[in-house]
């Protein structure tokens, strides 16, 4: 799995937002000096995220960007999606849209299980629960496993 850089920088600007007490707003500057990253790239990111209804913006004096719901009902996978489309494509397609002839026909679905777990822990973690540090009992479980924390 690639994760973007769209996604880590997005995914830590809204656990800023859900960090902040009152939910009071930050600028695109504020958000980008506390995080450091490139303010003209988050700035990007905090209008695709605005767009798909996970962040609010004001301007004026005392503006700024603040989450447009709780962070209890915003998960690591609106984000991805936000930012990046589908958890899961193969060339740009939907894994259940594949098809494949020969010793590769049962491929699609590898694809689409990888994709089953992928939603089996990124729908299932919110923004309050990464900020917390109270992760759901499955994805603690699987980052318990002896293999987990190995590369490759």
């Amino acid at each position: 799995m690639h994760i973007s850089a769209r996604t880590e920088y997005g995914l830590r600007a809204l656990l800023a937002l859900a960090a902040e007490p009152d939910g009071a707003p930050l600028t695109g500057e504020e958000l980008a000096a506390r995080e450091c990253l490139p303010q003209k790239f988050l700035e990007g990111l905090l209008s695709d995220v605005r767009r798909a209804g996970l962040v609010r913006s004001q301007r004026g004096r005392g503006g700024g960007y603040r989450l447009a719901r709780k962070a209890a009902d915003i998960t690591v996978a609106d984000v991805m999606r936000a930012l990046d489309g589908p958890l899961a494509d193969v060339r740009g397609l939907r894994p259940e849209s594949v098809s494949y002839v020969g010793p590769a026909e049962h491929l699609p679905e590898v694809w689409v299980a990888a994709r089953a777990s992928l939603r089996n822990v990124l729908d299932h973690v919110s923004i309050a629960d990464v900020v917390a540090g109270n992760l759901p009992a499955k994805v603690r479980r699987l980052t318990a496993q002896p293999d987990a924390w190995l590369s490759g």
